[in-house]
């Protein structure tokens, strides 16, 4: 989860995510000249040409990339699109590659070596990777502007496979490219850093970075002023809307007029640390967090939808006064329908194995659930429909557009 202090609520809940993941999910993808795929080059059975992400190094002398387009001619290969990253010695091209189903991965990488590409990396891409970078710059600059919760989403979309995270107590004396890592002055205060282990940054890259969070910077605070009315079953009319730290004392205000065992069932704590949380919670860098406010303009509940890495965490507040009325069940499907327009593929929820109300919210998604419990705590991930940037398939949205 990004790094904040204090430590997120549910601290230890969060450690004990990570080691489940660390057992679930495998080792991570190989990178540089080992591919991403199976033995062969391409999945079992597969009759259609495959889309390649190739990056290599070349000398920055006349026909070395030509070298290079030509050996790939040889192999069938079309190139879709290719942009160039110079460097102070050589240039870094990367290509977008349609190959013949029965070519290898390993000969596309002994080919482009034998031209005289150097630190050969190659992924399997798919077809968002056919959208070509001007344009896809202006579309994460797009959602960035509207939005500032984006700008991590943004540049995580930008470099591909990457860790995004906030810190609001890093304040560097200046910007810094190494390798393997960038680290952002933060509009917001503090440091934003982007990690990419497998694949080192290009001054290229670095220069498009700064470019979103100076975008971020100029635009300065905002919330999305979107709202929408819901009608409770019982016939109460209420708004949900998206909130921020200027909603800060109005969290308070409903945290005190929750119960110490509501908190408690929330925060994974005590129920006098619930406070300290908010300002991670509201932050538009880790993720989006709307509340429900009545008529007169009280919040009654609070949803979140946090950034964790390749997760993405929902969390539901709803005060005693107005629990059992259905108020959780609209704030988790309008957080799992974010996720599903930020393109992620699946969100969980972290309770007490005893919380029998959460896993009955997150069944009532009517989407593909995984459940996990270790020493009383109960994970449930449900997986969302493959359809990125939309949630259009979602099974409500669905519903409602029939």
């Amino acid at each position: 989860m990004p790094h904040t202090t204090p430590e997120p609520p549910g601290g230890a809940v969060t450690r004990f995510r990570l080691r489940w993941l660390s057992r679930t999910s495998g080792p991570a993808r190989a990178s540089g000249a080992a591919v991403a795929a199976p033995a062969g080059g391409h999945p079992a059975g597969a009759a259609e040409p495959a889309l390649w992400r190739l990056r290599t190094t070349v000398r920055d002398t006349p026909g070395s990339l030509a070298a290079v387009c030509a050996a790939l001619a040889l192999h069938g290969v079309d190139i879709v699109t290719l942009q160039t990253h110079p460097l102070a010695e050589g240039t870094v091209d990367e290509f977008l590659l349609r190959t013949p189903p029965a070519l290898t991965a390993a000969e596309v990488t002994r080919a482009v070596a034998g031209a005289g590409g150097a630190d050969v990396w190659l992924e399997r891409a798919d077809a968002h990777d056919l959208v070509d970078t001007p344009t896809r710059m202006l579309a994460l600059a797009t959602r960035t502007a509207l939005d500032p919760a984006e700008l991590p989403l943004a540049l995580r979309q930008l470099f591909g496979r990457c860790t995004v995270t906030s810190d609001p107590a890093g304040k560097p004396a200046s910007e810094v490219w190494e390798p393997t890592v960038m680290r952002l002055r933060d509009p917001s205060g503090g440091t934003i850093t982007v990690r990419r282990d497998h694949l080192p940054f290009t001054p290229t890259e670095f220069a498009r970075a700064r470019a979103l969070v100076e975008l971020d910077a100029r635009l300065g605070v905002r919330v999305p002023a979107a709202r929408q009315a819901v009608r409770l079953p019982a016939g109460e009319e209420l708004t949900v809307r998206r909130v921020g730290p200027q909603d800060r004392e109005a969290a308070l205000a409903m945290h005190d007029r929750c119960s110490p065992a509501t908190l408690a069932r929330r925060y994974h704590g005590p129920a006098e640390d619930a406070d300290r949380y908010l300002d991670h919670l509201l932050s538009p860098r880790f993720g989006h967090s709307l509340a429900v406010e009545t008529a007169a303009g009280r919040l009654v509940a609070l949803g979140h939808l946090l950034w964790d890495g390749e997760e993405n965490e929902v969390a539901l507040l709803v005060e005693d006064a107005w629990q059992h009325r259905g108020i959780g069940a609209v704030l988790l499907r309008r957080l799992v329908e974010l996720a599903a327009e930020a393109g992620r593929s699946s969100v969980y929820a972290v309770t007490r194995a005893s919380n029998s109300g959460v896993a009955a919210l997150m069944r009532g998604l009517g989407l593909p659930l995984d459940y996990h419990v270790e020493d009383g705590t109960l994970v449930l991930t449900a997986t969302l429909p493959a359809a990125p940037a939309s949630a259009a398939s979602l099974p409500w949205v669905a519903a409602r557009r029939a």
